[in-house]
């Protein structure tokens, strides 16, 4: 009866070693894993803000407030769920192909009007 009460006792959990997620991985096929990552960045992006006609005057209205003192702006677009900021000046604004010129330091690019989410005047 002294062996079965030895038995009952609490386990010592310190001599357990759990492998953690490695145990679930050879179950995975790689679709799933597949699956699982495209998930897991969904997941991360976040969505689209909605603007209305007040946050496009006052997108527009900084454009050109940087045009007319030729300052630098912080652009912040929003593409394939993450937003992006770019630092420059504005050297153009194209309205037929919907796209304005940026100029920092190092280079000059362009950004797709669409993608606009904020324009703020740095001075």
């Amino acid at each position: 009866m002294a062996y079965f009460d030895e038995m009952m006792d609490t386990p010592d959990l310190s001599k357990l070693r759990d492998r953690g997620s490695k145990k679930w991985v050879a179950m995975m096929l790689p679709e799933h894993l597949k699956l699982v990552r495209e998930y897991i960045a969904d997941q991360k992006k976040s969505p689209r803000p909605e603007l209305d006609e007040w946050d496009i005057d006052i997108i527009q209205e900084n454009i050109q407030i940087s045009m007319q003192r030729n300052v630098e702006v912080e652009i912040k677009t929003w593409k394939d769920g993450a937003f992006t900021y770019s630092v420059g000046k504005l050297t153009w604004v194209d309205l037929k192909n919907r796209v304005i010129e940026v100029e920092d330091v190092f280079k000059s690019f362009v950004i797709r009007l669409d993608e606009i989410v904020d324009v703020t005047v740095l001075e």
